[in-house]
């Protein structure tokens, strides 16, 4: 039972304090572009100033003819009198309030009827507030109408419905979300558990919401220069080269550490990776193992301290975030889209490129160059980037990828044979996210997203064709049912290029229980 968000006088205070210091900052940095342009105003109004000149002579020309006929209609409203009190029908001044004499009072302590909601609508709300324990979560970043937030959908899997259950607000356009389960920020002290999300945009800074609670006004905490661990005033960006403390450029990727819960790694545009203490809210180490913008993230399921992480540089590291200088590095042929350790068996790691290929690599086999690097196999899995890619937690060899081609497709790989299962196209858009639940119960649930700002939620294990690849390792998947994709339409009228606009800030989704939510 999410609580909603409800502010109390201290809270009141603080957002006073925040919305001023905001207002200060907006007001100083309007000042310092008004006085760039004065150089530029100045010349405009030399300019403007010999026009006045020229029109003053034939202006008078045309004021004496026009102020005689002004005066005559100007009579007819009295303007000389506009102000004086008027005079009701007993004879007594009217004033703003003269009805007061009507007007409802209640006494102190006394419920207001029309304040107050009634029993039933008060539970219909609590009704609509409840997640149930048969329903999953998805998160999706999104921007519409210029404005970007994070949505929260439940879909009722019995029920075949998805809806929004609540939105975020953020500050800027979302490009990653990551679940966390550990309590982060003052606001959650005492709590041990709890539903938060790591969201990261445009801005250097790493916001935590907290998603138990419902129509908050701003993040737990925030990551970065901006918040010095707290949603407090953000600071005036002076050092806007890459550094040890805190992001500098936009955050492209996050990774929570499921067996040490109060680390979250964060990947960026500054070509940095950096480590983050949840606990303190501070950068606990910075890497730079890479040359260009650090785009995808992934820890080691078994060794804890692990981290992979691929680039736009063309390559990928597996580093021990202890001696982050002992570090394996492979190349490959274009830019690098996903990362993502194989959770069946962690001696392998799957890339997937710009350039619409799907790598598995084996951690064993270190290359002495990156770019003698050799796969176990690799596949031509999209003629666009594959910019989507998940791993089945239920089925070893199931996978999934999304492209900017606008395609989903599923994927056998059992014995490293790779071979297609079938191909969809969901009607998302180009594919920025395609990520199966965690829960193994319902792993076959499928989230999709893309730049129509759309989500899809489709049953992959009611298609014929998953079936029969995969009934030898799911017996459950016995027989035929029809095919189910179940999703929240965007306004069928949308023009290409409101899709085009839509494009830029569609991000993230993940499908999961509620206890058990991860996001990529």
């Amino acid at each position: 039972m999410p609580i909603k968000y409800e502010i109390d006088e201290e809270e009141m205070n603080r957002i006073s304090t925040l919305a001023k210091m905001q207002l200060e900052d907006a007001q100083s940095d309007l000042k310092a572009a008004q006085e760039g342009d004065e150089d530029d105003d100045d010349e405009a109004m030399e300019e403007d100033d010999k026009k006045d000149v020229m029109e003053e002579d034939s202006g008078k020309k045309t004021e004496a003819t026009t102020a005689d006929c002004s005066d005559d209609d100007l009579k007819e409203y009295d303007l000389d009198h506009y102000d004086s009190d008027d005079v009701d029908e007993d004879g007594e001044k009217a004033t703003m309030f003269g009805n007061v004499k009507s007007l409802a009072y209640h006494q102190p302590e006394e419920e207001d009827p029309y304040l107050v909601m009634p029993p039933e609508e008060e539970d219909e709300e609590r009704e609509e507030l409840q997640i149930l324990p048969t329903d999953n979560l998805v998160l999706a970043g999104k921007v519409e109408d210029e404005v970007a937030h994070l949505e929260v959908y439940v879909y009722e899997d019995h029920d075949a419905n998805l809806y929004v259950h609540h939105d975020i607000m953020l500050p800027a356009i979302p490009l990653c979300t990551e679940w966390l389960d550990m309590p982060v920020g003052k606001t959650a002290e005492g709590r041990t558990t709890g539903n938060f999300v790591a969201v990261g945009t445009m801005e250097p800074d790493i916001e935590i919401w907290d998603l138990d609670i419902v129509d908050c006004m701003y993040p737990n905490a925030i990551l970065g220069q901006g918040g010095e661990g707290e949603a407090k005033k953000p600071k005036k960006k002076k050092k806007t080269k890459a550094n040890d403390e805190f992001h500098v450029d936009a955050v492209l990727a996050l990774a929570a550490n499921r067996q040490h819960r109060n680390l979250l790694a964060s990947a960026s545009a500054d070509r940095t990776v950096k480590l983050w203490d949840l606990n303190t809210t501070k950068c606990a180490k910075s890497y730079a193992h890479h040359t260009d913008k650090v785009c995808s993230l992934d820890w080691h399921p078994k060794e804890s301290t692990v981290l992979l992480s691929g680039s736009y540089d063309r390559t990928v590291v597996a580093a021990d975030m202890r001696a982050p200088d002992s570090k394996a590095r492979w190349g490959v042929d274009t830019d690098v889209e996903n990362v993502r350790w194989d959770m069946h068996d962690p001696n392998y790691f799957y890339v997937t490129t710009d350039g619409g290929m799907v790598y598995r690599y084996d951690v064993r086999n270190v290359p002495a160059n990156p770019k003698d690097s050799k796969p176990v196999w690799s596949l031509q899995a999209h003629d666009d980037s594959v910019s989507a890619f998940d791993i089945n937690s239920a089925i070893p060899g199931f996978l999934v990828t999304g492209s900017t081609d606008k395609q989903v497709k599923l994927w056998n790989v059992e014995n490293d044979k790779p071979s297609m299962v079938v191909s969809r196209k969901l009607e998302v858009g180009k594919v920025f996210s395609t990520t199966f639940a965690p829960d193994p119960e319902v792993s076959f649930r499928l989230a999709v997203a893309g730049s129509k700002g759309v989500v899809q939620i489709w049953d992959t294990s009611t298609n014929a064709a998953v079936r029969r690849a995969f009934v030898s390792r799911m017996p459950s998947l016995e027989g035929e049912v029809q095919e189910r994709t179940v999703g929240v339409q965007a306004d069928q009228n949308e023009s290409d290029e409101e899709d085009a606009v839509q494009e830029v800030g569609a991000a993230a989704v993940g499908a999961d229980g509620w206890e058990s939510m991860d996001e990529d």
